[in-house]
């Protein structure tokens, strides 16, 4: 998984970073030193972990800028976590000694107090921005996010959309980044429920840690399965990141152990921590399979510095950490680091500049001055306020008029999307390619006059194209990256015997709508046999930074169950951009090699094959570029000279067709001019979903021009060479 994309979104979500008043009945947790006692007693601030607050934010936010030797960064959510279990855990720890129980409603009420009025106003300012200067496109998603931000599920949503192929090149939501504040709500909502039936139903003090260290171990072993099967849900989900925080509460039941650890021990582990924080934030980087074993060098080391600063005689490391510019940082870190991820994914756009790692970096540095005006003007007051401490149903009360705020600000936001501009009226494609006789021709005239302007018929509307998944997608059919066999998807008329087979990666998928359509015209029964990223050429290729053996396993399978179909015609495409997983010595020889190998099995198994080459690519993601230019989409277009992906696989796709006798198919003409640029709206209708993908609505529409392919290929023996060169 990309921590590009999605896991570099980390975040450590520090709390309670600044002394609180020693008296009222919502005491702020702070841990450390010799253990105080008394009713009214709270842990002495450490101004080592303040200054390891400070480390782990600045290593997150550099990452996020793009800082090249800083690439590990995101590991400071690692950090952030073992800190906020170790404090609030000791402080659940020393309430439940003085008092004999916990009070959960109280707990709540502090929470609400230190998160809640910070996250509100950044999250209602970064609606705004979304709303002057953020995708239009993407506009809903966004306020979907900030609904999703504020009820505490964000990583959920975060986590089931990394599982679709189809958004994986999307950029960043700008509320991404609350995403670890729902990982520590959700883990609050359970451990000192946890906790408070230990103290409850275990009598043998020592004991009571049993229960907490099982479920920490439980979800160490599921995060890493998760890693290497669902990243997605490894980075985002609850389940494989409570270890994290549970290793910091578990750290707080040995804190008066670590007190009495001799100098040079408490030395050691500090250093030795340091050392493993700052070691991953060098050494891992976007293709570091995260979190899962991984996450043990910054979870240990953080564990490692907190337990050697124990003690009333702190090492020299947690001298270091306690100075100023550390714990300065670390009282701004909630935060910066609610601040700067807004400020870097809606910056560039505001300022109409394209985002550099230099302005990425001013950018977040910026972040810091409303991070200071936030502690001070909002946070400071709102939890050190001596009416909201004293009583617990007020706190509340204000977190639950906080949360509604953030709720009824996005539903209504989200009611009233900003318009995108749209020029005349356009001829209907669909209908125009059906009704003609020559289908093919009349494709070629609406290319050629093309609109400069988004028509004001556009169908389906610019906002929707995204939202559109033809049944393979909805009926789970494409298979993702993890899987090795494709499901039961026959579509079209299910008993017929004359079965057509669509094999290949989402570059082959993108034509369902077409050949579905086909199918239940004519007859056929369709099987859907794609993967995600996996190519139709016998090579094995790089995906999620590692080999691809999941893509050779699934095109063993898939031949196998198409020489058991033995289909009368199979349907075979696949994306032109791959990475071999090892070096080639002659590139286009073993990738024609690597093609020639499959189609000869289909060619064997099928009595036609029709290869398709791959369609070409627009410059940018389309529909986002057009909601931007919607009056000047030429701005936008790709020249056909530049579209084609790969030329590299292009030929040695043509030589294996031709060398194993398949019909083969340029849909080129089909979306590009004889000459220019390739147009993003053809008629009424936009050609892309995204940076590569066509539009369902457009392969819709080229069924007229798919069945005279299908007729020409079948109209041959399947030997007789190309239908298209």
């Amino acid at each position: 998984m990309s921590h590009a994309s999605t896991t570099s979104t980390t975040s450590g979500d520090p709390r309670d970073r600044v002394p609180a008043a020693r008296s009222g009945p919502l005491p702020e947790p702070r841990h450390g030193g010799p253990q105080p006692s008394g009713p009214g007693a709270v842990f002495p601030l450490r101004q080592d972990i303040q200054g390891l607050r400070g480390v782990a934010v600045t290593l997150v936010v550099l990452a996020h800028a793009r800082i090249p030797f800083l690439a590990g960064g995101y590991t400071g959510v690692d950090v952030f976590f073992v800190i906020s279990g170790f404090l609030i855990t000791g402080g659940l720890l020393q309430e439940a000694r003085t008092t004999g129980s916990l009070s959960l409603g109280r707990f709540f009420a502090r929470r609400a107090l230190r998160i809640l009025p910070s996250a509100t106003l950044v999250a209602l300012v970064t609606m705004a921005g979304c709303r002057l200067f953020a995708s239009k496109i993407r506009y809903g998603e966004f306020l979907h996010d900030a609904l999703a931000s504020a009820l505490y599920c964000v990583n959920i949503d975060l986590a089931a959309s990394g599982t679709d192929y189809l958004r994986e090149g999307a950029s960043p939501s700008p509320f991404q980044h609350y995403w670890s504040l729902s990982v520590e709500e959700q883990f609050y909502l359970l451990w000192p429920v946890i906790l408070l039936a230990a103290f409850k139903l275990v009598r043998r003090r020592r004991l009571r840690v049993l229960p907490l260290a099982a479920l920490c171990l439980l979800s160490c072993v599921l995060a890493a399965r998760a890693v290497g099967t669902s990243p997605s849900w490894a980075y985002f989900g609850p389940h494989t990141r409570l270890w994290e925080l549970g290793a910091g509460g578990l750290l707080a039941f040995a804190a008066p152990a670590c007190a009495r650890l001799p100098r040079a021990a408490a030395e050691t582990c500090t250093w030795l921590g340091l050392g493993a924080v700052a070691a991953a934030a060098l050494l891992y980087d976007d293709g570091t399979p995260f979190p899962g074993p991984h996450a043990l060098l910054p979870v240990g080391g953080a564990v490692l510095v907190v337990a050697g600063g124990c003690g009333a005689s702190r090492p020299l490391g947690s001298r270091l950490l306690a100075l100023r510019p550390a714990t300065w940082t670390g009282g701004l870190s909630y935060g910066w680091y609610l601040w700067h991820w807004p400020f870097l994914v809606i910056g560039p756009a505001a300022l109409t500049r394209t985002a550099t790692p230099q302005l990425s970096l001013g950018l977040a540095l910026a972040a810091l001055l409303p991070a200071w005006l936030t502690l001070r003007l909002v946070e400071n007051p709102i939890r050190h306020h001596r009416s909201l401490r004293r009583r617990p149903a007020a706190a509340l009360g204000l977190g639950l008029g906080l949360t509604a705020t953030v709720v009824t600000a996005s539903q209504v936001a989200a009611a009233f999307p900003p318009p995108v501009s749209s020029a005349a009226r356009a001829v209907h494609l669909e209908q125009a390619l059906a009704a003609a006789r020559d289908p093919e021709g009349r494709l070629t005239e609406l290319l050629g006059e093309a609109a400069t302007a988004l028509p004001r018929n556009l169908s389906p509307a610019l906002t929707k194209i995204k939202d559109q998944r033809s049944a393979v997608y909805r009926d789970d059919c494409h298979v993702g990256y993890g899987g090795d066999r494709s499901p039961a998807c026959e579509y079209g008329v299910r008993t017929s015997d004359r079965v057509v087979v669509l094999f290949g990666d989402s570059h082959a998928a993108q034509w369902f709508p077409a050949l579905e359509d086909l199918g239940r015209r004519h007859g056929w029964r369709v099987v859907s046999l794609t993967k995600s990223s996996c190519k139709t050429s016998d090579v094995t290729i790089v995906a999620q930074n590692r080999p691809y053996r999941a893509c050779d396993r699934w095109r063993e399978d898939a031949l196998a169950r198409i020489g058991h179909l033995r289909p009368w015609l199979v349907v075979t495409s696949s994306s032109e951009a791959a990475k071999p997983a090892h070096p080639l010595r002659e590139p286009l020889r073993d990738w024609q090699s690597g093609y020639e190998r499959v189609y000869r099995r289909l060619a064997r198994d099928a009595d036609h094959v029709l290869a398709l080459l791959d369609t070409p690519w627009p410059r940018v993601d389309a529909v986002e570029c057009a909601a931007g230019h919607p009056l000047d989409l030429p701005a936008c277009e790709q020249d056909q000279r530049d579209a084609v992906k790969a030329p590299l696989l292009r030929e040695a796709s043509r030589r294996a067709a031709h060398r194993t006798g398949v019909a083969l198919l340029d849909p080129k003409p089909w979306l590009c001019p004889t000459e220019g640029r390739c147009p993003l709206v053809v008629g009424d209708t936009f050609v892309y979903r995204d940076e590569s993908h066509l539009a369902e609505s457009y392969a819709k529409a080229l069924t007229p021009l798919f069945a005279d392919a299908v007729e020409s290929a079948t109209g041959r023996t399947g030997r007789d060479g190309p239908v298209a060169q």
